[in-house]
């Protein structure tokens, strides 16, 4: 605004334009806050590039240390069978089976029981007693892995051995997988106990998938004639597909990685078999057994290739996890992406 617009007009014209022009020029205050929320966007960033950097780092530092056994073996590495460190042959096969098995047969028992009871606690029994159960329930996963080992040991492989695999020896040994001697300690006990470890994630996560399903979706299926049981299927399971299938896949995670507690019942033998009386073992539990006890460079190099190959194997199933969990996305929004 020039001299002569300001005196053609008044007082009362200046002071509003002079108001107006200080409104729309950004206050110290503002600026301070524009500041504020740049340095927190450059802390975010810089914490996920951090994170992104350790796992480079790990990844890295893996595949440099298993450089001299990939080396000599290559990728037969993985398909080997054999396991000696005194005579220096090594395969990983036994080892990612033990672990895939493990883990799929505790998913197979743990995950029908941690969806059941997650709705018999969101929707069966009062709020009160559910969150109580509930509670209890997810504290399993407080409890320390060498814990459910020695429980494992002294209460569950004795009574595998006693009384379950003997039955199941005698009415189901036709079948392959209940052939053999009953030892107690072997893949169906790592699969028993990794399932109850697993079940407090899993549970955890339905919870709260369940409970974000609206009370009026449950109650239009009613309103519509659904019994209750009906209800359940078709408004609260049919739309935690995805949820559900995250809870399980959390639950994988935690079976792929499990240690302790999988050492002290699964027998630790290099061996494939059909059988879920025998003795196996998985990649994390080999690293435990034997890490103290590599004395050269290519045992060591060995099991830096067995921690390399549990994580190539996680990340495949998380991968395939997640192009699953977006295809049920895509086609529940009729294509759109």
């Amino acid at each position: 605004m020039n001299l002569r617009d300001k005196e053609l007009m008044g007082p009362r014209q200046i002071s509003i334009i002079s108001r107006v022009d200080s409104e729309r020029r950004p206050s110290k205050a503002h600026i301070d806050i524009r500041y504020g929320d740049r340095l927190f966007s450059w802390i975010v960033w810089a914490l996920g590039l951090g994170i992104i950097l350790l796992m480079a780092a790990l990844v890295f530092e893996l595949i440099r240390m298993s450089m001299p056994i990939l080396s000599k073996f290559g990728f037969s590495f993985l398909w080997g069978t054999e396991w000696n460190p005194v005579t220096e042959e090594f395969g990983a096969l036994p080892f990612i089976f033990g672990t895939v098995v493990s883990s799929l047969l505790a998913l197979l028992i743990a995950t029908p029981l941690s969806v059941g009871v997650a709705l018999l606690l969101t929707d069966i029994v009062p709020k009160g007693v559910g969150t109580l159960f509930g509670f209890l329930i997810e504290m399993l996963a407080a409890i320390p892995s060498v814990v459910y080992g020695i429980w494992g040991i002294y209460v569950l492989a004795p009574f595998l051995r006693d009384f379950v695999e003997p039955w199941l020896g005698k009415n189901l040994g036709f079948l392959p997988l209940f052939q053999g001697p009953p030892f107690g300690v072997g893949m169906m006990a790592a699969a028993l106990i990794l399932a109850v470890m697993i079940i407090p994630t899993i549970l955890a996560i339905c919870r709260e998938v369940f409970k974000a399903i609206p009370v009026t979706q449950r109650e239009a299926a009613l309103g519509l004639g659904a019994t209750r049981t009906e209800m359940m299927w078709i408004a609260v399971l049919a739309e935690s597909k995805l949820g559900i299938f995250g809870a399980v896949i959390l639950g994988l995670g935690r079976a792929f990685g499990e240690t302790m507690a999988v050492t002290m019942v699964i027998g630790n033998r290099a061996q494939i078999s059909a059988s879920l009386f025998s003795p196996a073992q998985t990649m994390a539990s080999l690293i435990a057994n034997e890490y103290t006890e590599a004395t050269s460079d290519f045992h060591l190099s060995a099991l830096a290739a067995i921690g390399l190959s549990l994580f190539l194997v996680s990340l495949l199933i998380n991968a395939l996890a997640f192009l699953v969990v977006r295809q049920f996305a895509v086609s529940k929004n009729g294509g759109r992406r």
